[in-house]
């Protein structure tokens, strides 16, 4: 990761990136997996993004180092929030195919005084999550060890996104505390509708029978 950085802050049409940890077990925990990594990108063009993948060192490294490597294209269907001081709005969102699988990123800045009642009500939604009969696959990620925590999940439906996040009492329970008692400094959610896939992840790939469908901004996930 360390070799990636200043490649990526030279690299035409990148718009906003994260070269981020994650979680042991997959899915947020205290714990690190220091084997997996992940890229979260955004680009200006498909384009951008197809010459990044074609000429860039950073994925030939990924194949050369990586046992395996799983790549999402994806296009943004809502945004709200921010990422540290990089805020998510977009200008177009791409709609939501009905009943098709969508992809959920979550980001919280977690306040330092806040940090022992945040990891103390993780557990409950996490088994819920990984329970839940619409849960494709899902991945604890950050960008700063406990302090600043992402989870990045793919889903059969919207339908099935939103049961967990807002029906599902385990999860309800924490975003009413998040609110009540103020566990954030900033935080972000974003939708967006996969549009391809290549690779595997854990040995499989989630979408396999994903199609594709149109989006204007694409953005890359690369566990």
């Amino acid at each position: 990761m360390g070799l990636d950085r200043p490649v990526l802050q030279r690299t035409p049409g990148l718009r906003f990136w994260r070269l981020l940890g994650t979680g042991d077990g997959g899915k947020m925990t205290v714990s690190a997996d220091f084997r997996r990594w992940a890229l979260l990108a955004f680009w200006r063009s498909d384009e951008d993004l197809d010459a990044f993948l074609a000429s860039s060192e950073i994925p030939r490294r990924w194949d050369d180092l990586g046992a395996e490597r799983y790549d999402l294209r994806l296009a943004t269907a809502r945004a709200h929030g921010s990422w540290g001081r990089a805020h998510f709005n977009v200008d177009r969102a791409a709609p939501l195919i009905p009943g098709a699988p969508v992809a959920i990123l979550t980001h919280a800045a977690i306040r330092p005084q806040r940090l022992a009642r945040f990891w103390e009500a993780v557990p409950r939604p996490a088994l819920d999550l990984a329970a839940h009969p619409e849960h494709l696959a899902s991945l604890g990620i950050g960008d700063v060890p406990i302090f600043r925590q992402a989870t990045f999940s793919l889903w059969r439906s919207l339908a099935g996104a939103q049961d967990f996040a807002y029906r599902r009492a385990a999860h309800r329970e924490v975003i009413d505390r998040t609110r009540t008692e103020d566990w954030y400094s900033s935080e972000l959610f974003a939708r967006f509708q996969p549009l391809s896939s290549s690779g595997t992840w854990d040995g499989r790939d989630p979408l396999v029978d994903l199609g594709s469908a149109p989006g204007p901004e694409r953005g890359q996930i690369s566990p």
